[in-house]
């Protein structure tokens, strides 16, 4: 096996993170990846690792460098994004148009594409070349299979990464009261978020249900979730800036309040809720440290 530490170095030089990433990752990373390596001993079949976390807590860095890692220890590990299952803008707007206005923004439950989660994963346990799905966020859309990655099958890991990943609906009862402005202005009936919750009891049950094992990450409030969004959202103008593109394509602060909005719901019941199921929790603190040492349910 390639030299852990060696591999975290060139991982913060590639991505630019700042070098006291590296003693993150030895706190998080490198013990995760462990314990993936440690769950795939006498499978058969591809492991599905389920990672979820709220906007901006640093779920995705936190794949890209597990699945580098559980590489160099030889598993063979492809990388899947809930975002990249988006339905396409068309298919949404018709939603919008059917069903409620607000599932035009793409993030809620029932603005995927679970059964497409499934075909591929069906296809990453065969030993075959797979095309794995990618959304353009710029476009809004799903982009041109053309431009989607492949993967050299059978894997032997596959993470599957995104902020509602292995949700579960909420009570009924639980639906009544709005949790934000948004909620009780643009959908007072509760005709959006019972839709949402339903995709998760239906088409988003059966995906979630394919995950062999599930990591949790937890902010210590919705408070904090805002505010990393809106970090991302600032790196987002100063990249668009740096490519000679108008900063203000971004997202000013109302717009941003209103975006993170549509989450917050969720975002609050799966904190609440996964802990209890989850085989992995990291409570991450403001500054997106783990609070305590990794949580292992039984």
């Amino acid at each position: 096996m390639a030299d852990e530490a060696a591999l975290v170095a060139a991982f913060v030089r590639d991505e630019r993170l700042p070098p006291a990433f590296a003693d993150l990752a030895a706190r998080l990373h490198r013990p995760l990846a462990a314990r993936i390596a440690d769950w795939t001993a006498g499978r058969q079949t591809p492991l599905v690792v389920g990672i979820c976390g709220p906007q901006g807590s640093g779920k995705s860095t936190l794949t890209a460098l597990v699945a580098w890692l559980l590489e160099a220890r030889g598993l063979k590990t492809a990388v899947l994004s809930i975002d990249d299952l988006y339905l396409p803008r068309p298919e949404r707007l018709r939603l919008a148009d059917e069903v409620h206005p607000l599932l035009a923004t793409r993030g809620v439950p029932g603005t995927h594409d679970p059964a497409l989660g499934l075909a591929v994963l069906d296809a990453l346990a065969r030993p075959e070349t797979t095309a794995l799905p990618r959304f353009d966020k710029a476009q809004d859309d799903r982009a041109p299979m053309a431009d989607w990655r492949v993967f050299e099958g059978p894997a032997q890991v596959v993470l599957l990464e995104g902020w509602c990943v292995g949700a579960r609906p909420q009570p009924e009862e639980a639906l009544a009261e709005p949790v934000n402005a948004l909620e009780r202005d643009e959908d007072p009936d509760g005709a959006w978020r019972g839709f949402a919750n339903a995709a998760l009891a239906g088409s988003y049950a059966a995906l979630f249900a394919r995950l062999d094992r599930l990591v949790l990450m937890t902010a210590p409030d919705f408070a904090v979730v805002r505010q990393w969004r809106g970090e991302q959202e600032a790196r987002l103008r100063e990249r668009l800036a740096a490519q000679g593109h108008d900063p203000a394509l971004g997202m000013d602060e109302p717009a941003l309040d209103r975006f993170v909005a549509h989450y917050e719901r969720l975002t609050r019941w799966i904190a609440d809720d996964l802990p209890s199921v989850a085989d992995v929790t990291v409570r991450l603190d403001a500054e997106r440290r783990p609070a305590e040492s990794l949580a292992l349910n039984a």
